[in-house]
């Protein structure tokens, strides 16, 4: 096993540092959502304080009903009875692994967790490229051929995870992909486990969204939470949807002896949340409308440095490509972009990405500010961009971007401005 702390949590914290010391570093490295938690989520944690049993391993049942409510409004009729909640996805996600068993086929790059839980659990990841454009999907054109080839050397591939929308590309793969990709899951007898925190997060609610679950809901786990679109990161809850009872029931052992139970207080303002009232519907519209605005924001400084970048369709990432930067690998290009620039990011390769690859995941949700001042008014501003923190912060990144060209020889040793675009493989 040779899993180390996360690469996330521990950018965030190297960049803490630094801020404390001093130094002047704009955060683009860590995924969390950067809004205040809204204050009837606070009054219903504060009035659910006195809840301090274990309960259920599943999950109380209010929480699981509003969960499937939650999914039947999406088109996706839920039994209660067939809903696990756990604290953050995250743990759903780690003891799905462990219940499902086997190896694991993952897109590539995806979020820097997934491998390393395979790690964790004794499965083998089997990384999948994903196609140009549709991240978060291994390429359904090259699973088949991958996975038998796997099973013909004696590998037991059981799973393949997907993320709907993408980290860290920030894409979303369209209605086509994830239907072949999940029909080829059923001729290979898979269990497709479907990420879907950011769904809610999709820039223009009007996007094509197709889950696996739509296809083949007879072998599609969906897992969510409240971290993304509600900000509750620190909270922990996280709720998954499973297609049969012999999973549950598996999952269930595993939780029982991980977890226990979700933390009792959580789960009663965790089922407001999943009912979607009005005010709660109303703060993810505007979260899902900051979000846009300020990754759109970003995406337009990384093309007008000539960097090629996917245009970001949910969520709040990028996955821009440096390729004809003077660098070796994306760490160097990510150590490079701190140490000189003062700006944060992750080096592709924790994402499974090839190290000489010049990608580097870009994640712009703190850029609302660092107070709840600040934070509130970039959600309810007219136009975010125009707030001086969130100008100076774009502006930063410009100044970092244009550093960074200038340091780059062309072809032959003479420096050039420009950047050279290059395709972005997921």
């Amino acid at each position: 096993m040779n899993v180390t702390l996360s690469a996330t949590l521990a950018a965030n914290e190297d960049i803490e540092r630094r801020r404390r010391a001093g130094e002047r570093v704009l955060h683009l490295a860590f995924g969390e959502a950067g809004l205040p938690v809204h204050p009837a989520l606070r009054e219903r944690l504060a009035a659910a304080s006195e809840h301090n049993g274990y309960g259920p391993v599943a999950g109380i049942t209010p929480l699981r009903e509003a969960a499937a409510g939650y999914w039947d409004r999406r088109g996706l009729p839920t039994d209660p009875d067939l809903v696990v909640c756990g604290p953050g996805s995250k743990p759903l996600l780690y003891g799905l692994l462990l219940a499902i068993g086997g190896d694991v086929v993952l897109p590539m790059p995806s979020w820097v967790s997934y491998a390393a839980q395979a790690d964790l659990v004794g499965a083998r990841p089997l990384p999948v490229p994903a196609p140009p454009g549709e991240g978060g999907v291994p390429d359904p054109d090259r699973v088949a051929s991958a996975v038998l080839h796997a099973r013909a050397r004696g590998r037991d591939v059981r799973s393949i995870l997907l993320t709907l929308p993408d980290n860290p590309t920030g894409t979303l793969a369209s209605p086509a992909t994830v239907t072949r990709l999940a029909r080829i899951a059923r001729d290979l007898g898979l269990i497709v486990i479907s990420d879907e925190i950011y769904r809610d997060l999709l820039h223009d609610p009007a996007t094509g969204f197709v889950s696996p679950a739509d296809v083949a809901p007879e072998r599609t786990v969906i897992t969510s939470g409240l971290s993304k679109s509600l900000a509750l990161g620190g909270w922990r809850i996280g709720v998954a949807r499973l297609p049969s009872a012999e999973l549950r029931d598996r999952l269930l052992a595993v939780a029982s002896e991980i977890w226990s139970s979700p933390a009792a207080p959580v789960q009663r303002a965790a089922a407001y949340a999943y009912t979607e009232p009005a005010e709660i519907v109303e703060r993810i519209d505007l979260s899902r409308r900051l979000h846009g605005t300020v990754a759109r924001a970003v995406h337009d400084r990384l093309v007008r440095a000539g960097v090629r970048t996917e245009a970001p369709l949910g969520g709040f990432y990028l996955y821009p490509d440096f390729a004809g930067h003077d660098f070796t690998t994306s760490a160097e290009l990510a150590a490079a972009l701190l140490d000189r620039h003062g700006v944060g990011v992750l080096a592709g390769h924790v994402f499974g990405d090839d190290v000489r690859a010049l990608r580097v995941r870009v994640a712009t949700s703190l850029l609302y500010g660092e107070t709840t001042e600040r934070r509130l008014a970039a959600l309810h501003a007219a136009d975010p961009l125009e707030l001086p923190w969130i100008s100076a912060a774009l502006d930063h990144l410009s100044e970092a971007l244009t550093g960074l060209a200038g340091a780059r020889p062309a072809p032959g040793g003479r420096r050039v401005s420009g950047a050279v675009p290059s395709p972005v493989t997921g």
